[in-house]
């Protein structure tokens, strides 16, 4: 009963009508095969047809004729490149490349440039291959990925048979583009891969950013050729010379190199000793060392240099007995002690507060007729001042002068601190009346010192002299000048100057400055001025500025416009 209900509800399948069914013929995949066999021989007769109307030296009017309804793929312009990738058919491949361009208005993927840039350089079409170089440079500039060009490079240098002067041209081309920092990136990629550039190539990159003003950038290059141990032509020390002159160091360390060697030494050694004597300064002590081995083995630097060079790279770890034992074995391997090796001891022990030791050291290459440097002296006065012995500092300052040289702004702002400090504001000033005659060139941080140390004895005239004679120079009235000037002239109760010259300031509306409408509303208050304390306080709020009532009288915070709530009257 319940078969006979399924089989009423659900009717048995019946199979068609033999003339109703539907067979696939048995061929079938056969036949498919045959016709992906057969669009691959047409493809590679056409690829064949292209390849031998560009041998035959077709032009590109005939070639438009016989391939008028041919559509070019990338894959099909790969193939027709590579079947031209002998340096025989090279110019041809280059001619299939702008007809496809021009002519049939197909756009090159970047994989095709680099096909056929391969092939070019190895068919010693190299002009051709660097125009190519130069387009797709172009054309990939605004890309995220700065490695595309080169990776591409790689991917097709085995198919194409590529030479490696490939990748030289394509760094070439970074540096004749102004692309500087893609170009040395690549250039490290590259050799990560296995593809050493060469010297011609750096010295083209060098040369360039050199031109460029970029010389931190040369300078990175020029250490990293030394690790790759691609040693330095006459054309490179060059360029490395001309990168020192424009950063007004050449003079500093042929005279360093002077007195560290005893003569003169070559353009090539001043180079070197130069690149260590940066990676030094920038802690790099390691590295400056595995650079200086090579540089030995090489005969790149002297033993004097390279002594001096150890002796500092101890001395700036702060290993000074290591530095004196190094010293010793100088001296006994029969090289003289200079002045460089010297200003580095002075240093340090200025640095850990030995300055009595520091002064010993100086008296001492004064005995051993050591002639010690603008470094040597602006050491000692910067050390002496700050452990108090401004006497002292003032005198080394003197003597620095009847030497015919100057302090940095550094050394001598250090000193006038100190004396400002000590209430001795008229001899800093005077020892810079002094150094102005010898052409010392002062900075913002100098006059706003004297004029701090002026304020203290309630000097007012001399505040404001020493804001004209700064404007008389044509120096920059920053906001840490005006900001010293302003206070100063307050604290000497110059309240109408103070006011007036606190509108000079470029930004009166930076947050900053909201210190100085509290001091002048503090000083008018002092004074018993409440009208004008309301109306700098009405033109602080004009712009912006918040003003903090901490340290102020209840008297002033009870009649200042504004809820009381805002106001910090924490401090009567």
């Amino acid at each position: 009963m319940l078969r006979r209900l399924v089989s009423s509800r659900f009717p048995a399948f019946r199979q068609p009508p033999s003339h109703l069914s539907i067979r696939l013929p048995r061929d079938a995949p056969r036949r498919a095969h045959a016709n992906a066999e057969a669009a691959a021989n047409n493809a590679d007769a056409v690829v064949v047809a292209l390849s031998n109307s560009l041998r035959r030296g077709w032009s590109w009017d005939a070639l438009n004729r016989k391939f008028e309804h041919l559509a070019l793929d990338d894959a099909l312009v790969e193939r027709v490149l590579l079947e031209l990738k002998e340096p025989a058919d090279a110019r041809c491949a280059l001619g299939f490349f702008h007809w496809s361009a021009k002519e049939r208005r197909f756009e090159h993927a970047i994989r095709s440039y680099c096909v056929a840039i391969n092939i070019l350089v190895r068919g010693q079409l190299v002009r051709d291959a660097k125009a190519l170089i130069e387009s797709v440079l172009k054309r990939r500039a605004g890309e995220s990925s700065k490695l595309s060009v080169a990776d591409s490079l790689l991917d097709c240098y085995k198919i194409a048979f590529g030479n490696p002067l490939v990748f030289d041209l394509l760094v070439q081309g970074y540096a004749k583009l102004r692309m500087f920092e893609v170009g040395f990136d690549v250039c490290c990629y590259l050799e990560e891969r296995g593809f050493s550039l060469s010297l011609a190539t750096f010295n083209t990159l060098i040369n360039v950013i050199q031109k460029s003003d970029r010389n931190p950038l040369v300078w990175r290059i020029y250490e990293h050729m030394m690790k790759r141990r691609t040693y330095p032509s006459e054309a490179t020390t060059r360029i490395m010379i001309d990168s020192l002159c424009k950063e007004g160091k050449l003079q500093m360390f042929v005279d360093m190199l002077d007195r560290i060697h005893g003569k003169r030494c070559a353009p090539s050694v001043i180079v070197n000793a130069s690149l260590l004597h940066r990676i030094l300064e920038e802690g790099r002590i390691d590295d400056a060392m595995v650079l200086l081995k090579r540089m030995l083995q090489k005969n790149m630097v002297f033993d004097t240099i390279a002594y001096s060079m150890i002796i500092y790279s101890k001395v700036m770890v702060g290993d000074i007995d290591s530095a004196w034992k190094v010293h010793e074995e100088m001296l006994k391997r029969g090289f003289n002690e200079n002045s460089f090796v010297h200003t580095k001891f002075i240093g340090a022990y200025c640095r850990t507060g030995r300055v009595e030791e520091a002064k010993n050291l100086m008296e001492d290459m004064g005995n051993k007729g050591l002639k010690p440097f603008a470094e040597t002296y602006d050491l000692l006065i910067e050390g002496l001042a700050k452990s108090g012995r401004v006497d002292e500092s003032l005198s080394c300052c003197k003597k620095m002068l009847d030497m015919g040289l100057s302090p940095t702004c550094f050394a001598f702002n250090e000193m006038v601190a100190k004396l400002c400090e000590m209430g001795n504001v008229k001899q800093a000033d005077e020892m810079l009346t002094l150094l102005l005659d010898n052409g010392f060139s002062p900075d913002e941080a100098t006059y706003s010192l004297l004029i701090s140390g002026y304020a203290r004895e309630g000097h007012g005239d001399e505040v404001l002299k020493l804001y004209y004679e700064m404007k008389h120079r044509g120096l920059p009235c920053g906001s840490m000048f005006f900001t010293s000037l302003v206070s100063s002239l307050c604290r000497c109760g110059k309240l109408s100057e103070a006011e007036k010259y606190l509108r000079h300031m470029d930004s009166p509306s930076l947050p900053e400055n909201a210190n100085l409408y509290k001091v002048l509303i503090t000083s008018y208050l002092e004074r018993g001025d409440r009208g004008k304390c309301l109306q700098i306080y009405n033109e602080m709020e004009s712009k912006g500025l918040k003003l903090s009532l901490l340290g102020i009288s209840n008297e002033l915070a009870q009649f200042l416009p504004g809820p009381k709530e805002s106001v910090n009257i924490d401090i009567c």
